[in-house]
């Protein structure tokens, strides 16, 4: 696959105490495969859907931070002036860039309203080897408390133009502040931002949710929930696919969703 252009998501990965636990989960509800450890890199194991890689999971590191969650990176031609934009911007540096052998450079960052991301300046590894499609990743949302902070501050880092969803008479949207970015047109939306409302508890932080796509969201829920994890919201439907928010039996929150099965009109976005 062609390098991703600026900002663009590129890869997905994830830090795992149970890593092998990580990849039975995983293995059953995504339909992965895994490649060899990389001990040189930490163990950091790559995940392969019908042979093309799509995430990592990798134990974490001596004396690190042990929460599991999923890292969304977005692509860069030049990780070291992409962390000077960051911080310039109001963002902070969790990792300076960093050069992973010949595999590229990466950095771990968080927006000014607090959710963290990741960037990957790509070598060897350009990134997702399959995307939008079953066992692959599907689309990604910023979820804030504040968003006019992430809004002001992600366009200032990468070249987004945004576009805000009208919300209209519709019941279902009615009060939903949703806005999508896009690189080189609003055909090309690449993120989504969606405002934490009063239904997410008071000590939840923001974050960024990762969709992978499944052929069926409810089988997938399905298996989740006989692994141990836990459903937080769906199954779903909507113009997009039907779609359920979860967490893995390790705490890792992320989304499935079924791209086939579309209901409702495609909102506007003005």
């Amino acid at each position: 696959m062609a390098e991703f252009p600026e900002g663009a998501p590129c890869w997905v990965d994830a830090m795992f105490t149970d890593v092998e636990g990580a990849k039975t989960f995983y293995a059953d509800v995504l339909g992965w495969t895994f490649g060899e450890a990389s001990t040189e890199y930490g163990n950091y194991t790559q995940a392969y859907s019908d042979g093309k890689a799509v995430a990592a999971v990798v134990p974490p590191m001596p004396g690190g931070d042990t929460h599991s969650q999923w890292c969304l990176y977005l692509a860069s031609s030049d990780a070291a002036a992409t962390a000077e934009k960051i911080k310039a911007a109001g963002g902070e540096l969790l990792m300076e860039p960093m050069r992973v052998g010949t595999f590229g450079t990466m950095a771990i960052a968080k927006e000014p309203s607090g959710a963290v991301f990741g960037v990957w300046q790509p070598g060897e590894h350009k990134g997702f080897e399959k995307i939008g499609e079953s066992g692959a990743y599907a689309w990604a949302e910023v979820f804030t408390r504040d968003p006019a902070t992430a809004d002001e501050f992600l366009p200032k880092v990468f070249p987004y133009e945004s576009q805000q969803m009208e919300t209209g008479d519709d019941p279902e949207t009615a009060g939903m502040d949703f806005k999508v970015f896009s690189l080189g047109g609003k055909e090309n939306a690449v993120l989504g931002r969606m405002e934490m409302g009063k239904d997410f508890p008071p000590h939840m932080p923001p974050y960024i949710q990762i969709y992978f796509g499944v052929p069926d969201c409810d089988e997938a829920v399905a298996k989740t929930q006989a692994h141990g994890g836990k459903l937080h919201f769906g199954p779903m439907d909507s113009p997009f696919g039907r779609f359920a928010a979860v967490t893995d039996p390790q705490g890792a929150a992320f989304a499935v969703i079924d791209m086939s099965t579309t209901v409702g009109e495609m909102p506007k976005f003005g």
